[in-house]
């Protein structure tokens, strides 16, 4: 008996190559506008997979591993284009999925956990074993760490990533719907960009399990901490310790931050700024007590920290040799004029369009996060998670020209009343005494 019920629990993972195909016919199914066939929204359906086959470029022979960089960068680039063309989007026809609102909510809990199950069932890893790419099969030991321990056991660190990036996936997925009901004013947007998600291989090729991609949590975490600074951009001062705590945990969330003062400049632009000094600062507070609790000093920072920074800063030399990606072998020269493109891009966010709108803000935001693909030495242009909610939003977004930054009111402004509570209780302990008021 025992022997029969366990066939129902016998199922086998997918491979990256079944996902993407039946996750294609399934989005066109679901998405696709068959009546407008020259609409934007088919357009972006078909560019969304577009990263997908450099990503399995890197899962073949280790030949084609640059050629599926060369696709990554490519794809990259149309999607950047994409995003910076979108500001010039205004008019935005309500094309709704082809499926109704409860149909898209089961579709999307039904992938959610298909989600679970792909953190929860345990590899064999036959394809790493056997994997002739010895640059992918470096970065996924480098990147997601030991797999399994000697008796074959998973390790107890990578599960708890597996949960954590399962808990992220579902804060961003959340957040999506949230968008669309508080901001889009249409919650069947926000359940197909979330559905959408779930759908997409990115998902699962990231996971912090046993895929040669290897992702780990932090691919999705800081992500997560965006989208629901999305969710709350009518507060600056929380947005800017979403953020902070963002970029407090790894670095690129700090690259969106001027599109985001600029977003809210005379509107709370100030309280953005402290916001963000406030959760970064907390962050790697907390990091740093960790750390000492663990018993790892300076020197352990010492040895990560120049590989890290050869990754991020063209001017600090060539990237590590084990370090696969766009970049290796290349002289350190040929990243300064990419990377001195993107602080222009950068600089001209702050400046231009102005004043922006909450549209303007997820395609430059979205656009700056793709531009780091170009001149991270580091796998550049695999990181489809760090930019794909934004995305997402694009896709789905109405007209959001009335979507701006509250005023700030001093009457009824938090901040101003305990300033000026504060300013009375310290003029009370000074023994100052107040001003007379004129009658």
């Amino acid at each position: 008996m025992w022997a029969q019920e366990s066939i129902f629990l016998d199922f086998k993972l997918p491979t990256a190559t079944t996902w993407f195909y039946f996750s294609l016919l399934l989005a066109v199914a679901l998405f696709f506008k068959f009546s407008r066939l020259l609409s934007m929204r088919n357009l972006d359906l078909v560019s969304l997979f577009l990263p997908v086959p450099g990503l399995l470029l890197l899962l073949g022979p280790g030949g084609e591993s640059i050629w599926g960089y060369v696709w990554l960068m490519g794809a990259s680039g149309f999607l950047l284009v994409r995003c910076l063309l979108d500001l010039a989007l205004v008019r935005r026809p309500a094309l709704r999925p082809n499926l109704d609102l409860g149909g898209l909510a089961w579709l999307a809990v039904a992938l959610f956990v298909s989600l679970i199950a792909v953190a929860v069932k345990e590899p064999t890893r036959p394809d790493l074993a056997e994997h002739k790419n010895t640059q992918v099969a470096d970065s996924v030991t480098r990147g997601g760490g030991r797999l399994l321990d000697r008796q074959g056991v998973p390790d107890a660190d990578i599960w708890a990533a597996r949960a954590l990036a399962i808990l992220c996936h579902l804060a961003v997925v959340v957040g999506l719907v949230v968008v669309g009901w508080r901001h889009f004013h249409d919650v069947h947007a926000g359940m197909a960009a979330a559905t959408f998600y779930l759908l997409l291989p990115y998902t699962y090729l990231l996971l912090p399990h046993a895929t040669v991609l290897a992702g780990q949590w932090h691919h999705v975490w800081p992500m997560a901490l965006m989208v629901w600074a999305v969710v709350v951009y009518r507060r600056p001062a929380l947005v800017g310790l979403l953020l902070g705590v963002a970029a407090g945990s790894v670095y690129f969330p700090l690259l969106v931050l001027p599109v985001w003062l600029s977003f809210y400049w005379r509107r709370g632009a100030g309280r953005c700024a402290l916001g963000f000094v406030l959760g970064a600062g907390l962050c790697l507070a907390y990091l740093a007590v960790l750390a000492w609790a663990r018993g790892e000093g300076l020197h352990n920072l010492e040895a990560v920290l120049p590989m890290a920074v050869r990754d991020w800063l063209p001017s600090w030399g060539e990237p590590a040799v084990s370090t696969p990606g766009p970049w290796q072998g290349a002289h350190w020269a040929y990243r300064v004029p990419v990377f001195f493109a993107y602080v222009a891009l950068m600089l001209l966010t702050v400046v231009w369009p102005a004043p922006k709108n909450l549209a303007h803000v997820l395609a430059l935001s979205a656009a700056l996060l793709i531009g780091t693909q170009f001149w991270y030495a580091d796998q550049g242009g695999i990181y489809v998670l760090w930019y794909l909610p934004f995305l997402l939003l694009l896709v789905f977004r109405p007209n959001l020209s009335d979507c701006q930054p509250p005023p700030i009111v001093p009457e009824t402004d938090w901040l101003t009343r305990w300033r000026r509570s504060l300013g009375r209780l310290l003029a009370a302990l000074l023994g100052l005494r107040r001003p007379a008021v004129k009658v």
